[in-house]
């Protein structure tokens, strides 16, 4: 009988917690502490989202007593060709703006050595590879740096494995919320329950609805190309998505706005408010304009006239495009002086 996904998630996660990036050395011969035991009386449910709660409590102290197995030597550690590694297929990060804070990460890397080991995982469909199941920097650093990288192997599913991340970005800082939110649109689609991703990511039920109404409205390829927007927050993006969601042309507007030649330094925040700014610019109102024909005495329509309170536009018709308009710009001068004209007699 196969587990059941609470406990292979229990079983599996944990080894590698980014909280070990911090501790300090502790005694290798420490004693392992007792896994919990059930507690004991009757507990009062505070609904789906208290219980769930409890429930990544429970999986957050069994991470705690796995940790001191890792650092007792208890479980197997070796290094892996990281060619061999491919990322996880449940991204939890987009692109970063500044590469300084990676270049740092790898030079301590390459000076101390990998301290943590990565969680692996064997790959579903490609036999002799493996999937990341957390420490993707660690990976990347040691791949750039040619080096082996330190890992645990574990047996993980696709629907253990996204609540597992979601259950490490929760204690994250550095995520942004449309990270956050982006990830829970994964697992979402990874068929995760609500009251699941209420947990894993510490979030309450209209949390999650907030973000369902970005992620629904605005396509993942425009949140990725816009990218990390560190300093853009949930309202901003809720904006967002509201002014998606009311103007069906607004995901081509977005989408070619992105697609323009920015300044190369241009970051994430700075794209947000480009992409921000056009669908605003779009959705104002238009100025009350009359379209007028031009009509010459024969009745052939040699184009029309727009005019609003601020602008008259010509659009020539008919092939008579270039003589019309050629004509037009040479009596403008003319005209201008009829118009002083006529004011001078009015004053």
């Amino acid at each position: 009988m196969s587990k059941s996904p609470r406990k292979s998630i229990v079983a599996s996660f944990g080894l590698l917690s980014a909280e070990l990036e911090s501790d300090k050395t502790t005694d290798v011969n420490r004693e392992i502490p007792p896994a919990p035991s059930p507690a004991t009386g009757n507990r009062v449910g505070a609904g789906v989202i208290g219980a769930a709660h409890r429930a990544i409590d429970d999986i957050r102290t069994e991470r705690d007593r796995l940790k001191a197995l890792v650092e007792s030597g208890g479980a197997t550690v070796r290094d892996v060709d990281p060619s061999l590694i491919d990322p996880s297929p449940y991204p939890d990060r987009l692109p970063d703006d500044d590469a300084a804070s990676f270049d740092t990460f790898k030079r301590s890397i390459e000076a101390d050595g990998q301290k943590v080991p990565i969680q692996i995982r064997k790959h579903p469909a490609d036999p002799g590879r493996f999937q990341i199941v957390y420490g993707h920097r660690r990976w990347r650093a040691a791949k750039e740096l040619n080096k082996t990288v330190r890992a645990v192997e574990v047996d993980m599913s696709d629907l253990d494995l996204v609540v597992a991340q979601g259950i490490e970005n929760a204690s994250r800082q550095d995520l942004t919320w449309i990270e956050r939110a982006l990830f829970a649109s994964r697992m979402d689609d990874a068929g995760i329950k609500a009251r699941e991703i209420y947990a894993a990511l510490s979030i309450e039920a209209a949390e999650l609805a907030r973000m369902r109404s970005v992620y629904r409205a605005v396509p993942a390829d425009i949140i990725e190309a816009i990218g990390r927007a560190p300093k853009v927050g949930r309202p901003r993006w809720l904006d967002l998505a509201k002014l998606i969601s009311s103007e069906p042309a607004s995901l081509d507007i977005a989408r070619e706005t992105l697609a323009l030649k920015a300044d190369p330094t241009e970051f994430s925040d700075q794209r947000f408010q480009r992409v921000l700014a056009s669908l605003k610019t779009e959705a104002e109102p238009r100025p009350a304009q009359t379209l007028m024909p031009i009509i010459d005495s024969n009745g052939t329509r040699l184009g029309a006239c727009v005019i609003t309170l601020k602008e008259i536009r010509l659009v020539a018709e008919n092939g008579l495009e270039r003589d019309f308009l050629k004509f037009i710009g040479a009596e403008l001068p003319t005209l201008v002086e009829r118009f002083a004209a006529l004011r001078e007699t009015k004053l």
